[in-house]
């Protein structure tokens, strides 16, 4: 059983086992007592942390036994090593008496492991808790003692070992944990007498843990609204959610359960067509049950992920509602038309109805009278440029206001990750500054993100001779200058700028670049999967010359 004692003597890591416990010696002259020897290292070398012995036992030749039980245990911490700790003030806080303090310094100045074990069995009524990990450290330091160690009894390990289980039930836990360290450190073995007993008593001390409590069986809408909470979710969003819902009854899918799932679909752009559908199909069944509050938030993935659901009573549904409900809350009112706007699905009698005086004058003393004006203003636009055969009233010129007339929120909380101020460099570079503009919002309130005046032979111009902005409303006829001047908007394509597969343009994206197109604009997009394959500023000037080249860009000398 303590065949592993015999080897320590014999290590070639006697050395380093002797400046482990120096190291510990300085630690604890470090201000956590002052009865520690003074042992120093040699001159020019560090002094071990605890942690080195690990290493040296790692490294050594010892048995499956010691290290498992070095793997099973955290690192001991050095304050918990230092006679202060125990030799100061004992656990109830008062000074020790003078032979207690006496018998801790016999211990440390101990000569051999048998001397040890006699001042330990003949002081029965001095011996305290805190003297036996003293005995073991210092065990510790005559095993690693220079230059030779002396020799162990067997008998003698076995006694201070035994002395230490049947006083083990009077340690505290902090006594109980000291102790389990240095002994496995020392090579008593994990399945040993020693190890075993102070495991004990470590697991009498620690609390218990409270039972795990049961799980309640979720069904129906419960089970998709855990679901919905649940971090597997992020991880497999479609797969778990699918599950969920398909096992739910329909009876069981309440509007609370539903909107959840719209608004993590539209937090998450999870552009799934089979949840959708099922949105899509709710909303249509439980038409008569819901007002106009709920079907904002359950449109809302609709317009934001793109996505037009197959089900044919969905627009009808969406109508009859707003016709029901458009009086009673003006802001959900909006909101609706908004996702439907990004679905090119504009109804013309809720148009009528938001555009007519009445309603304008209704919102307008509203604290969301701003937010109002702004969609209305987006609405108005959209009717300007895509619903041509509109002839019901419009938004007043006065009433209008710039839709988005700074960069979007999404872009300003990723703009660390943009890819905009390379671009920016590489455009400088390139043209020069004075031949592109970066964030300009356009007439009506448009954000652009680079935009170049290009005259009729393909030249890039310098954009404080020319007026960067096109006419807005556009003009019916074409344009009778001379030398009318193209405006070109290179347009970032973010990956943040698409639904999660990556393929699809967020409503909102594909609603700006659909109205600059419509308003002349003519669009280049720079998407993500080009930029990120760029590798530094040479190879993204010779990738935006390409792009620039493409439509017949010309600059420079040649461009004039």
């Amino acid at each position: 059983m303590w065949n592993c004692f015999v080897n320590i003597p014999t290590l070639s890591t006697l050395k380093d086992y002797d400046c482990c416990f120096k190291g510990w010696k300085k630690a604890e002259r470090g201000g956590l007592g002052r009865g520690a020897e003074q042992s120093v290292t040699k001159k020019g070398e560090r002094s071990p942390s605890p942690n080195s012995m690990l290493r040296v036992l790692l490294s050594a030749q010892a048995s499956s036994a010691r290290l498992s039980g070095l793997l099973l245990l955290s690192p001991v911490q050095p304050y918990c090593l230092g006679p202060g700790k125990w030799g100061d003030r004992p656990p109830g806080g008062a000074p020790h008496a003078g032979p207690v303090q006496g018998l801790q310094r016999l211990l440390e100045q101990a000569r051999s492991p048998g001397e040890l074990l006699r001042w330990l069995g003949q002081n029965p009524t001095k011996v305290r808790a805190h003297h036996y990990p003293v005995a073991l450290r210092r065990l510790g330091q005559l095993l690693g003692s220079q230059p030779r160690p002396p020799p162990v009894e067997q008998a003698t390990l076995q006694d201070l070992s035994q002395l230490i289980i049947r006083n083990c039930p009077s340690f505290d836990i902090h006594t109980i944990h000291v102790c389990l360290h240095l002994a496995v450190l020392l090579g008593f073995p994990s399945d040993g007498p020693l190890v075993c007993a102070l495991e004990q008593e470590q697991r009498f001390r620690l609390p218990p843990k409270p039972p795990r409590p049961l799980q309640p069986v979720l069904r129906g809408g419960l089970r998709l609204e855990a679901a919905l909470s649940c971090p597997r979710v992020q991880r497999h969003p479609q797969q778990h959610l699918i599950r969920s819902l398909a096992e739910a009854r329909p009876e069981d899918l309440t509007p609370h359960v539903m909107v959840l799932l719209a608004q993590h679909l539209a937090r998450h752009r999870l552009r799934e067509p089979q949840l959708l559908e099922a949105i899509a199909h709710f909303l249509v069944a439980q038409e008569a049950q819901l007002n106009s509050k709920v079907v904002q938030k359950l449109v809302l993935p609709f317009g934001r992920l793109n996505y037009l659901p197959l089900e044919q009573q969905f627009m009808p549904c969406l109508e009859r509602i707003l016709a029901r409900e458009a009086g009673v809350a003006p802001l959900a009112t909006v909101n609706i038309l908004m996702s439907l706007c990004q679905l090119r699905c504009l109804p013309f009698r809720a148009l009528h109805f938001v555009f007519s005086p009445g309603f304008i004058s209704h919102i307008s003393g509203t604290p969301h009278a701003l937010i109002v004006r702004r969609y209305l203003s987006l609405l108005d636009t959209a009717v300007e440029l895509e619903l041509p055969g509109y002839r019901g009233p419009r938004l007043p010129r006065r009433q209008q206001v710039p839709i988005f007339p700074q960069p979007l929120i999404t872009d300003r909380a990723r703009c660390k990750y943009s890819h905009k101020d390379i671009v920016a460099e590489g455009l400088r570079q390139l043209l020069g500054e004075e031949k592109y503009r970066q964030d300009l919002t356009v007439p009506p309130g448009y954000c652009t993100d680079f935009l170049l005046c290009v005259s009729s032979s393909g030249a890039v111009l310098p954009v404080r001779t020319q007026d960067p902005f096109l006419p807005y409303p556009p003009r019916s006829c074409p344009y009778t200058t001379r030398d009318p001047a193209q405006r070109v908007v290179l347009m970032l394509r973010e990956r943040w700028h698409f639904c999660r597969d990556g393929r699809v343009l967020l409503g909102s994206r594909a609603l700006r670049e659909r109205h600059l197109g419509l308003m002349g604009y003519q669009l280049l997009p720079l998407p993500f999967e080009e930029l990120e394959s760029q590798r530094g500023l040479p190879q993204l000037k010779s990738y935006l010359r390409q792009k620039l080249q493409a439509l017949g860009l010309r600059w420079g000398p040649e461009g004039g």
